[in-house]
């Protein structure tokens, strides 16, 4: 085990193929992991804990609040240079910690259990920052750059596959075998047990996972070291805007969960069906919007993705007029079918291009800062969020549409906003602004936003017509997007691109 963990002078082709195959495997075990401790039900057992408002805003805040330890990490691997140890060895005792929030229901008296299950999960999302800052450096040198985009794609899109048949038959069982135990409690440790030991078996693949020896760094010091990434300009753009994104995405994403349990009334199956469905959707986006990545920039697919995501949240508030009616159940659907398309360009292209930007074998400080920027601002969205949450709680703005007819006056009501809808509102706003700075960074080979819509939508076509012999369905996606791609103007050298399969 010892030698497994040691860098190496030169790796192979055949030990890069290898590797990249367990890279795969183990996303596969971290999305199981992620699946089963994280997310809906995360949050309904924490809810069923005893947990408030405050406390899902505190819960969603302790992983991004952890990333402070980034700053240590910086030192130990650049000091100890031996990143797949580091990753091991914390990953090991991080996701033991999983093992320690399912025994809770079992071990500890009511009042106990929410400070516990915080404190297990920050010592979880703790030891995970400490890797983060190791497993970032250690990917930056081991994948190769000329397929990053492609591969990390592929790896998403397996991780999400399996990720939502596990979503949906969770989801399912909740509901069936909560009445056959006597406390539902019961059926979510067994949910967070599986997903803990499913993250400590992926461990062994990543000790299969081979470590290029670090480049050789200039010891400057710590603050230096830290410093080093604001200085160089278009860098310092990257983490303005990854702060700014950071922030408005955890001010409403940590409420989703709640909105359709408390304010829709929904069943976890009904919830995490939603889920799968966006996975599913993201399954099929990734490849691609990793092919799109690969030919133009991941700046350029930001440039569409992140307002087809912020467009998703904008769409919550409608969703209830002021309580569920007719239309609510398929602007759900919308909203999690825009949710898969644009958050799989999204995280796959966000976290590419902070790993683009940073100089290959000194990467560590400059990911490490990226992490630490976004941690921060993910810490204070969604404690901000709790108590925004309760204070909005009894807010509620209306605007209605009347028709008069003589002496009949009926009242339809056009907007009506309250509690959590406020939260969305701000979350559009401060991810709008986000992307208007992220203009301000600079990526080789970046295209316009309307060349990469209307690749997507070609991508898209040829998804539709592979999947499907329906015409009317492929016909979709031929009207009215044909009908604007038409107008825009094609380059010489996009045309002669061809598509590259990775």
């Amino acid at each position: 085990m010892i030698n497994w963990l040691k860098s190496q002078e030169t790796i192979t082709e055949k030990q890069v193929k290898s590797g990249l195959r367990s890279l795969v495997i183990d996303g596969m075990c971290s999305q199981v992991m992620g699946v089963f401790t994280g997310g809906a039900f995360l949050v309904a057992f924490a809810l069923l804990l005893g947990a408030s408002n405050k406390t899902i805003g505190l819960l969603a805040a302790i992983g991004p609040a952890t990333q402070i330890l980034q700053i240590p990490a910086i030192y130990l691997v650049d000091r100890l240079r031996l990143r797949k140890a580091l990753v091991v060895l914390t990953c090991i005792v991080g996701r033991f910690f999983w093992l320690v929030a399912a025994a809770i229901p079992w071990l500890l008296p009511e009042g106990m259990r929410v400070p516990v299950l915080l404190i297990a999960i920050a010592v979880y999302f703790g030891l995970g920052a400490i890797a983060g800052c190791a497993w970032n450096s250690w990917m930056r040198d081991f994948v190769p750059e000329s397929i990053m985009g492609g591969f990390f794609a592929k790896r998403m899109a397996i991780s999400t596959a399996l990720g939502a048949i596990l979503s949906l038959g969770a989801g399912f069982g909740i509901d069936y075998f909560k009445t056959q135990f006597s406390s539902e409690l019961t059926v979510y440790s067994i949910l967070l047990a599986a997903g803990g030991l499913s993250g400590l078996f992926g461990c062994f693949f990543q000790m299969r996972i081979p470590e290029p020896v670090m480049a050789p760094v200039d010891d400057h010091g710590l603050m230096s070291l830290l410093a080093e990434p604001f200085r160089k300009g278009n860098f310092r753009q990257l983490l303005v805007f990854m702060g700014l994104w950071s922030f408005a995405v955890n001010l409403a994403a940590p409420f989703f969960t709640v909105y359709l349990l408390k304010r829709i009334g929904l069943s976890m199956t009904w919830v995490i069906g939603l889920s799968v469905l966006s996975q599913l959707v993201n399954v099929v986006f990734f490849r691609i919007w990793g092919k799109l990545a690969d030919r133009y920039s991941n700046k350029s697919v930001l440039t569409v993705s992140g307002p087809l995501f912020i467009i998703s949240i904008a769409v919550w508030p409608f969703t209830t007029m002021p309580d569920s009616y007719f239309m609510t159940i398929p602007l759900l659907i919308a909203i999690h079918v825009l949710t898969g398309i644009s958050t799989a360009g999204v995280n796959l292209c966000a976290g590419n291009l902070a790993l683009k930007a940073a100089p290959k074998g000194r990467a560590t400080s400059y990911l490490a800062v990226n992490s630490l920027v976004c941690g921060i601002a993910a810490t204070i969205a969604p404690i901000i969020a709790g108590f925004g949450a309760d204070w909005f709680a009894t807010k509620q703005m209306t605007v209605d549409l009347s028709w008069i007819s003589g002496e009949v006056r009926q009242t339809l009501p056009a907007i009506d906003i309250k509690g959590l809808d406020f939260l969305f509102i701000l979350s559009v706003i401060m991810g709008f602004y986000a992307l208007h700075r992220l203009l301000s960074v600079r990526e080789e080979g970046e295209a316009e936003e309307r060349v990469v819509f209307r690749e997507l939508i070609l991508e898209t076509r040829k998804v539709v017509r592979h999947v499907s012999n329906v015409s009317g369905l492929r016909t979709l996606t031929y009207f009215p997007y044909q009908q604007l791609t038409k107008i825009l103007p094609r380059r010489k050298d996009e045309e002669d691109v061809d598509d590259i399969d990775v």
